[in-house]
């Protein structure tokens, strides 16, 4: 099914989206900056410099602009789209978003989503069409959730390559606190511990540096903002992993082995395909039990689901 879908935003996340997009829906797009524009044009896409006019018509509209300004634009956009339409985000904190679109009424206009998808690099000229080929993207399945509208801007995200993955915005804000924020602050920690060695340890880093602290070449606002926003969830992250390294200082091989396990069983994780209807009235929480077990999405269509339940290691 073909979405009239309108794209706020035209960084590294909202330019790759809206040129996926673009190959199967009809896509207008703004940003607050006319060179950003003006780059989003040349490559074809169409663009406005009036967000109304992109909004206005939209079925579904995503909002891909920086977490410090994400509760009032989504505000914005939910209260100035048609009748029906939906509002969705790519932020990478979720509850904070919640408790502000719930203050203006807005939850049944509202579907909170984050792509885990990125690179170190920002802006439009970054974008990747293919960003999202299997990447999974959350989305937040609420009690106030309108389903219908969840299940629509699922399609259209199975649609491009994605693997629709639903939570809570309280179990999405844990997660992401260890597998994207404090992935951020341990490759900034050690980037600058190896810098204040001095000379020789930056001459002799290599891969296992590159490696560890490639995302602290991300522009440092966005992971202040994501860090900032998490607090909580990232303050336990970090108080856990700082309780692990503290007991490195008298086995450092424990660690090093259960880390070394944990990472083989993330690389070889395998899933069986399923089935879930979509009349069936205990869906929101089949759905949500799917999310808890670390499955997905991968097809929506009008009667089905078609899901990937993972394997037990």
């Amino acid at each position: 099914m073909t979405e009239q879908i309108a794209v706020i935003g035209l960084g590294l996340i909202g330019g790759s989206l809206s040129r996926r997009l673009a190959l199967a829906h009809d896509v207008i797009c703004y940003d607050a900056d006319p060179l950003t524009r003006e780059l989003a044009e040349s490559a074809g896409l169409t663009v406005t410099d009036d967000p109304m006019a992109a909004i206005q018509q939209a079925s579904i509209a995503f909002v891909a602009v920086p977490l410090l300004v994400l509760s009032t634009v989504v505000g914005q956009v939910s209260s100035m789209l048609p009748g029906g339409g939906v509002a969705t985000d790519v932020g990478s904190v979720k509850s904070p978003l919640y408790a502000a679109v719930r203050a203006d009424g807005l939850q049944a206009r509202f579907v909170g989503g984050h792509p885990m998808a990125g690179t170190e690099q920002s802006g439009f000229a970054a974008s990747d069409p293919g960003l999202y080929d299997g990447a999974a993207w959350v989305l937040c399945l609420q009690e106030d959730t309108d389903l219908t509208k969840w299940l629509r801007v699922a399609a259209v995200l199975t649609g491009i390559g994605a693997r629709v993955v639903p939570a809570t915005a309280a179990e999405h804000d844990a997660a992401v606190a260890r597998v994207s924020h404090l992935p951020h602050l341990l490759a900034a920690a050690l980037a600058s511990t190896v810098a204040d060695a001095g000379p020789l340890a930056l001459t002799l880093a290599a891969g296992s540096f590159r490696d560890g602290t490639r995302v602290a070449a991300t522009a440092p606002e966005l992971p202040t903002s994501m860090c900032r926003d998490n607090v909580d969830a990232v303050r336990a992250a970090l108080a856990e992993t700082v309780d692990r390294l503290r007991s490195a200082h008298a086995e450092a091989g424990s660690l090093i082995a259960a880390g070394h396990t944990a990472r083989l069983a993330w690389g070889n994780r395998h899933g069986v395909p399923a089935e879930l209807a979509t009349a069936d009235e205990r869906l929101p929480d089949q759905l949500l039990a799917l999310g808890r077990r670390g499955g997905w999405i991968s097809q929506v269509t009008p009667q089905t689901l078609s899901v990937v339940v993972p394997k037990p290691v």
